[in-house]
């Protein structure tokens, strides 16, 4: 299931920079060579015409150093290409989704938006959830039956990759910071109502008593001292400071090598991590290679950080202070540390200035769960319904092998072996391979944080209950899955 805590988002984390802000808002370049094709576009019309390299075209290692073509020549091409690929991309969601606004009566720990609900993963013709969960996975990959919604979800514009931010985020960074957050090639994906709520609550390990410290505000390098002032240590203001501060990063950065209209400072920590949680912003993990086979990252909750005991979806490191120092070298530029220098690489130092960000990340709490007692079982507040699910979880389902313990998470690796029920195909220039281990992520205030599982492909908790059914073959009927969906709105 989708993890709180990941961390190929801090592939926001680690805006360091002894300036603040932004530049200007974005506004096309005002001198322009004539455009060219980008490699995108060039992309896009091979695609149209015969599949791919099997492998996904290069096998290289390292991203382009030196750009061949002009910032204006990029900028045209890649702008006039966007439509196509948006569209494409959409076309692509519709087929294995259903989009639509269904919430539910379960509100967010904000109580700002609605918990979505409902199945939205598609089936394929003739066939039902039961009748799926009776076949084998051999049968299923035989007869090409396991659900498209999920297959590995790409990224809006994989050979590109990057980050993307939702338009809530982009527009209020844009108002408060003057800083622009939209790229010119690709846009945000997800209807805002599939999202988690915007701002999100931020909660503090050593002021429980207040609740919700942001006051409903974004919290950014503007606001945060008048926000936080009487709440924080002076580290940990420091620490703030440091993850509010935008760092120049691949796609957003002042060189001619970026995805926005006019050179930026960049991108800080909590652009991504809003508030300490998440918007959804996604991009590309850095660990894979060629890009074809890398796999999209859902940008995670930084909630409850201080409970994990490995960081990073696949890296396993040791401490948030390791992953942050980590991260700035290599995933804030797409894990290639040899184009950082050029864009303004900033190597933070461990004892002033990442641990001061540790501090801060480190006293970011889980949201309260008002039916779970100590141990994280359900109280007496809790209803019938909910009290099956919790059997469940611990029971047939199988949830607690992996999501045991208080945080509900075991602090290791699995591998859920997705191979054995489809074979790989080239979608949308992502070669949809199986990922591998994956570190299990925290269910503590899941209900705050779709979509979901590492890449969002699983838009609500009904999806991720089927996804789990059919993967782990635990044959639930239609009101356990119901139940044990209602018990994880609880956590």
């Amino acid at each position: 299931m989708r993890k709180l805590a990941n961390p190929y988002a801090l592939a926001a984390a680690l805006g360091l920079s002894a300036a603040a802000g932004g530049f200007l808002l974005a506004q096309p370049p005002t001198e322009r060579e004539p455009a060219a094709a980008s490699d995108d576009t060039s992309r896009l019309t091979e695609h149209d015409r015969q599949p791919p390299h099997p492998q996904g075209g290069s096998d290289q290692s390292y991203m382009p150093v030196a750009i061949p073509k002009t910032f204006n020549e990029v900028f045209e091409a890649d702008s006039q290409a966007k439509p196509k690929f948006d569209q494409r991309h959409q076309q692509l969601l519709k087929e294995r989704y259903d989009l639509s606004d269904s919430p539910s009566d379960v509100m967010m720990s904000g109580n700002r938006k609605a918990v979505q609900q409902g199945v939205r993963v598609k089936l394929p013709e003739n066939v039902t959830w039961e009748q799926l969960a009776e076949m084998s996975p051999a049968e299923i990959k035989e007869q090409d039956l396991f659900p498209p919604g999920f297959r590995p979800l790409p990224h809006s514009k994989h050979a590109t990759g990057g980050q993307v931010f939702p338009e809530t985020q982009i527009a209020e960074i844009r108002r408060v910071e003057a800083r622009d957050l939209e790229r010119f090639d690709t846009s945000f994906d997800f209807p805002d109502h599939l999202t988690p709520e915007f701002p999100p609550p931020l909660f503090l390990t050593t002021r429980p008593e207040l609740g919700d410290v942001s006051g409903g505000e974004v919290i950014t390098i503007k606001n945060f001292f008048r926000i936080m002032e009487g709440k924080l240590t002076p580290v940990q203001m420091e620490g703030l400071r440091l993850l509010l501060t935008p760092f120049p990063q691949q796609q957003f950065n002042a060189t001619d090598d970026r995805k926005v209209a006019q050179p930026q400072l960049g991108v800080a920590c909590l652009d991504c991590h809003t508030n300490g949680h998440t918007n959804a912003t996604f991009h590309l993990n850095p660990d894979t290679r060629p890009q074809a086979n890398r796999f999209r990252i859902d940008s995670v909750s930084l909630r409850g950080v201080f409970n994990q005991q490995i960081h990073g979806s696949k890296r396993s490191l040791r401490s948030i202070e390791d992953f942050t120092e980590f991260e700035q070298r290599t995933a804030y530029f797409d894990g290639d540390p040899v184009i950082a220098t050029k864009k303004g690489l900033f190597i933070p130092d461990r004892a002033n200035q990442v641990s001061l960000m540790a501090q801060m990340q480190n006293i970011i709490d889980f949201p309260p769960a008002p039916k779970l007692d100590v141990f994280s079982k359900l109280n007496d507040q809790a209803t019938e319904q909910e009290r099956r699910g919790e059997e469940l979880f611990y029971g047939k389902a199988r949830c607690a092998e992996c999501h045991s313990g208080p945080a509900f998470m075991d602090h290791q690796m699995h591998d859920l072996q997705v191979g054995r029920f489809y074979e790989p195909r080239m979608v949308n220039d992502h070669l949809d391979v199986p990922v591998g281990p994956i570190k299990t992520f925290t269910l503590r205030g899941i209900k705050d944080s779709p979509p979901y599982l590492h890449d969002g492909r699983l838009l609500t908790l009904e999806d991720t209950v089927e996804f789990f059914n059919l993967v782990l073959q635990t044959k639930l009927t239609k009101e356990e899955k119901a139940d044990l969906t209602a018990f994880l709105r609880c956590l």
